[in-house]
This record gives C-alpha cells, sequence and structure tokens, in this order.
C-alpha cells in the first residue's frame, strides 16, 4: 500500500470516530422486557424506617431461608462433584440416564414417558422459551393465548421473538377456573399455541380433571398445542389433587413444562425440563427436531445437577414434600383468615402453589389506583406486596406463601391496620 493511501485510510477512520457511534440493537432485545420489573422499577418505594421491610412479593421460596432442600438433595449434588464425572458437555437434550430419570418421574397416573420425550433446559423459563420458539413464527402472524391472571414471563418470552400475545380470562369466584367460552373466542386461525399454567401463578389454583378436559376439548377441537407450565405439579393442598395433562391420555400434541425450582426448592440450579406427550404424532415430523435444534444454543442444562438428578428425584424423602404443603398451606389458611379483617380487601384462599390473590376495592380507599396503594403500604407499614399490573390484573396484590409464619403474622397486622384506617366504606 502506498504511503499516500496510508494516509487517507487514516483520515478516513480519525474522521468517522469524530463522529456520534451509536450502535443499533436487535428487535429481539428491544422486544424483551420483564414485565414485573417495568413496573416495580416505576414505584417510588421508600419504606418506614422505623419497621423493618417484610417483602411479601418475592416468588423465590428460599429468599427468607426458612425453606430448604432436603439433605438427600443436598447430598447428591455433593456427591457428583466429588465424583469429578460430570465436569464436562453434556448432550445438548441432556445425558440419558437423567433424561430417564425425569421421564421415569413423571410417569404416574396412566401417564408414561420415555427418556426420548424429555429435553432438559436451563429452569422451567428456558423450557417455556423453547416451547413458544419451537411453535410460534411472527412470520405467520402467529398469536399465543396467555392466561390473565398469568406470569409475565409468557408475555416477554412471546414479544421477544415478534409473537402477539392474546389473553384469555380466569374467572376468581369459580377457583380461578378458565372461562371457557373467553378462551374460545380467542382462537383464531393465526393461534399458535395455549399456555395452560396449572397450578397457577399467582392465582394458587388447582384444576379438577374435568375442568382440564374441558380446557384441552377446545384446544383439540380447534388443533391448537397446549403447552402446559407445570412447574408447581404436586404443590396442592388438602382436598386437592394434581392432575397432569399428561394423565388424561387425550389425543391432543402437548409440551410440558417442569422443573426442580419450586417442589425441591432448588430455583437456583437452574435445572427443567420438556416432555413431550403426543399421542397424535403431530410433533413427530417437525417440533421433536425443532427442539432439539433450540436446546443447542445453550448446549445442555447444569451437567452437575443433571448427575444428581435420579438421587434428587428418587431419594427425596415424601415427607419433605409433606411438610413443604403443610408449611404453605397453613400459612395459607393464617394469612385468609386474618385478612378478612382487613377493610376493602377481599383474600381468595388458594388450591396450592406458594401465593395467594388478594381483591382490593379501590374504590373505598383514597388512592388512585393499586400502585399508589402499594407505595403507601410501604411507605407507612413496609409491607411490599406486588400489584396485580404485574399480571394483568390492576384490582388485585399478589401476596407470597413462602415467608416465615412470624413475618407473615405482622405483615397481615401492619395491612389490617393500614386498611382499617384509610377504607372509607365497609
Amino acid at each position: 500500500m502506498l504511503r499516500t493511501d496510508i494516509k487517507k485510510k487514516k483520515l478516513f477512520i480519525t474522521n468517522n470516530f469524530d463522529r456520534d457511534w451509536v450502535v443499533e440493537s436487535s428487535s429481539a432485545a428491544k422486544n424483551c422486557k420483564n414485565y414485573i420489573r417495568e413496573i416495580v422499577d416505576t414505584l417510588d418505594l421508600q419504606p418506614n424506617p422505623t419497621k423493618d421491610v417484610i417483602a411479601l412479593s418475592i416468588g423465590d421460596p428460599t429468599v427468607y431461608g426458612n425453606l430448604k432442600p432436603s439433605e438427600e438433595t443436598v447430598q447428591a449434588v455433593i456427591d457428583v462433584v466429588q465424583s469429578g464425572k460430570y465436569n464436562g458437555y453434556a448432550p445438548c437434550t441432556g445425558y440419558e440416564q437423567a433424561r430417564d430419570a425425569v421421564a421415569t418421574y413423571l410417569s404416574h397416573d396412566g401417564a408414561r414417558f420415555s427418556f426420548q420425550d424429555i429435553i432438559l433446559c436451563s429452569g422451567c423459563s428456558s423450557s417455556l422459551e423453547i416451547c413458544i420458539t419451537a411453535l410460534c413464527d411472527e412470520k405467520r402472524n402467529h398469536n399465543l393465548l396467555i392466561p390473565k391472571p398469568g406470569f409475565s414471563i409468557y408475555r416477554t418470552l412471546a414479544e421477544t421473538i415478534g409473537i402477539k400475545v392474546k389473553y384469555y380470562n380466569l374467572i376468581a369466584e369459580n377457583n380461578w377456573e378458565v372461562d371457557l367460552e373467553n378462551l374460545e373466542k380467542q382462537i383464531d386461525c393465526f393461534t399458535a399455541a395455549i399456555i395452560l399454567n396449572n397450578p397457577s401463578n399467582p392465582c394458587g389454583s388447582v384444576y379438577s380433571e374435568k375442568h382440564l378436559k374441558e380446557i384441552l376439548g377446545i384446544a383439540r377441537l380447534h388443533q391448537i398445542p397446549v403447552i402446559a407450565d407445570e412447574i408447581y405439579e404436586q404443590i396442592v393442598f388438602s382436598k386437592n389433587k394434581f392432575v397432569s395433562t399428561a394423565a388424561l391420555n387425550l389425543d391432543l400434541p402437548i409440551l410440558i413444562c417442569g422443573g426442580l425450582a419450586k417442589r425441591f426448592l432448588v430455583p437456583g440450579w437452574r435445572l427443567g425440563w420438556i416432555a413431550i406427550h403426543d399421542n397424535s404424532d403431530a410433533f413427530s415430523k417437525n417440533i421433536r427436531k425443532a427442539l432439539v435444534s433450540l436446546s443447542q444454543r445453550i448446549i445442555g442444562s447444569n451437567t452437575l445437577i443433571q448427575g444428581a438428578l435420579p438421587k434428587i428425584l428418587f431419594d427425596t424423602p415424601q415427607i419433605f414434600h409433606d411438610n413443604l404443603i403443610n408449611t404453605l398451606e397453613t400459612n395459607a389458611t393464617m394469612i385468609f383468615k386474618l385478612l378478612k379483617e382487613a377493610k376493602g380487601l377481599l383474600p381468595y384462599m388458594p388450591q396450592g402453589t406458594m401465593y395467594m390473590m388478594v381483591k382490593v376495592y379501590l374504590k373505598r380507599f383514597p388512592f388512585e389506583d393499586i400502585s399508589h396503594l402499594v407505595i403507601k403500604l410501604m411507605e407507612e407499614e413496609s409491607v411490599f406486596c406486588l400489584p396485580g399490573s404485574c399480571f394483568q390484573t390492576p384490582d388485585f396484590i399478589r401476596i407470597v406463601l413462602t415467608v416465615p409464619e412470624n413475618l407473615l403474622r405482622e405483615a397481615c397486622s401492619r395491612m389490617i391496620h393500614f386498611c382499617n384506617k384509610y377504607c372509607t366504606t365497609t
């Protein structure tokens, strides 16, 4: 290169760097929003300095340290670490013995899986992302049906890849059952999938076999596959029973998402799964291949937890699960009774999971909206609840049941005092 050419190139680079240099982000990044954080981060939350903060908002059951994984679960991981056998890459869909363990774990009440039906993922949110991405296509103008109230991650995952979401209603007065007529009205020729969350976050509902058949019957009639979010499987209170969509053995393709996070109290271990239930073979030609291809993006889930998975699933004693459910149900019953004493509030007793929804009769309070009430509750009583707008239900707040009992009692006492102070009518 001639000396004059070099000088011209240097001059070109210098002139370009003198300009404002802005790198444009992708459409996926622009579309990606955490709707809970978007709402919470706009709240000016200043706690009362004379009172310790009690957060009834966080869905992580390990936060306060009162709920811990079983000794068997912990020991299983210690053994795997010490063995040194699981430090490398695993197959993208997971080790066969780990997938086989999940298949066996999920094969109950008439449902049957083999390891070929299981894909291991980095937590249940990763399972949902892979399923939504496999079934929904922006170029085909697809939409995804999600519940209202419902967990905001569904919307986040769909909109990130340019998929429109449509909501179907849950009926609070009917233990948050699906409004079947409303669900069917939302379906159109562009509907790619229906997300069904049972047991439910944020509602704490547990659907009966009859109601599940009604929901899935609508999906089958319109030939719409279902993504079943069953991360809270088996976390159900007395007089209720968890029924997996796979146990119904209907002629309907279903992708079941689950994981260790909630039932085994290890959300940070990031081990989720997809279970393919497809009596109709509707997924065999394209979707099974798509799920495998998409799992290759993360090159497999946590290998240490995969190695420990058989022992975690089968050596954890039933008494551990029973104790967790008893704790959650005891807390739910206590909160339900206490908050009935709060003017302007109507708690809905959950049937399972780790949450309770509480209706706020906003017109009885001197607040602009639920967010304003949440801010004032924090400001005066140092109690923080998630506003229902996080779940597309603005007249509610969500309360977490995993907080230690003494703190829950204190939080309820403060809420009762606050509501009875500000509520203008009964």
